[in-house]
């Protein structure tokens, strides 16, 4: 079984890069199935039922989400209505929508998606350790692949996430940095990770924003409004290939694309 990860998708120029890239990446890599954060997808802060929607008719199966998941009001509905749009599941249970989802590809395997976001320089939310073992004794009842989507500020945290699930799960795929990390790799157990899949949106930017308001919020440290930068975008993602009857990685791809 072949699975795409595509990671966090910055404003229209993220979308757009999802709309040119992706039919060639499905075609040429075989995919079977496909992840992609989405809680920057609108205007670059938070996710829309129009953005999420869009996206999804693109050819993503399932969208994950982080700590910018509630920037844009419309979310809360959204989330509602639409379980293929995750929060991490280590929010408050009486938060809206759900951390986790099992669907099947077009071949009927199953696959379960699991969202979890970071504590270290993020929001302190229920421990994501102790939540991932609570949710996957439920997940694997269903599925045998299981890929994870560690929303997360530092490296430190997401590499002791990928142990601590090493042999539980398919993947563990770090997102939030939007900086594409270079140690993608098959963990001891069969476990696919890499720390951070980075962005999907405009390469000429200060992780998906422009570049001279970021200058000038460091240089100044005086509030300034962010805004996404235009121009080429970039797609990140990793192709992972698994072996559905074990639910263990047999392969992760780092692939960065450019799109004028």
């Amino acid at each position: 079984m072949k699975i795409l990860f595509i990671g966090d998708i910055v404003g229209k120029p993220g979308r757009k890069a999802v709309k040119d890239g992706l039919p060639d990446l499905i075609n040429k890599l075989k995919i079977d199935f496909v992840i992609a954060n989405g809680e920057n997808a609108a205007g670059g802060f938070g996710i829309t039922q129009e953005t999420g929607e869009e996206i999804l008719s693109l050819g993503v199966h399932v969208l994950t989400s982080g700590n910018h998941i509630w920037d844009k009001k419309d979310a809360l509905s959204y989330i509602t209505k639409e379980n293929r749009l995750l929060r991490p599941a280590n929010y408050p249970s009486d938060v809206p929508g759900f951390g986790s989802i099992v669907m099947s590809t077009a071949a009927g395997d199953k696959i379960a998606v699991l969202n979890l976001s970071g504590r270290v320089f993020m929001n302190q939310l229920d421990c994501p350790f102790q939540v991932a073992q609570k949710e996957l004794s439920a997940l694997k009842k269903q599925a045998k692949v299981i890929i994870v989507d560690f929303h997360a500020e530092a490296t430190s945290e997401k590499s002791a996430m990928g142990y601590f699930l090493d042999g539980e799960v398919s993947a563990v795929i770090g997102t939030h940095t939007h900086v594409q990390t270079a140690d993608e790799k098959i963990l001891p157990k069969g476990t696919a990770f890499i720390t951070d899949v980075g962005m999907t949106g405009p390469a000429d930017s200060v992780i998906g924003v422009k570049k001279e308001q970021i200058i000038q919020k460091f240089l100044t440290q005086i509030p300034v409004r962010f805004e996404t930068a235009k121009g080429e975008s970039v797609l990140s993602c990793v192709a992972l290939e698994i072996n559905s009857k074990t639910g263990m990685a047999t392969s992760i791809q780092r692939l960065h694309l450019t799109f004028a």
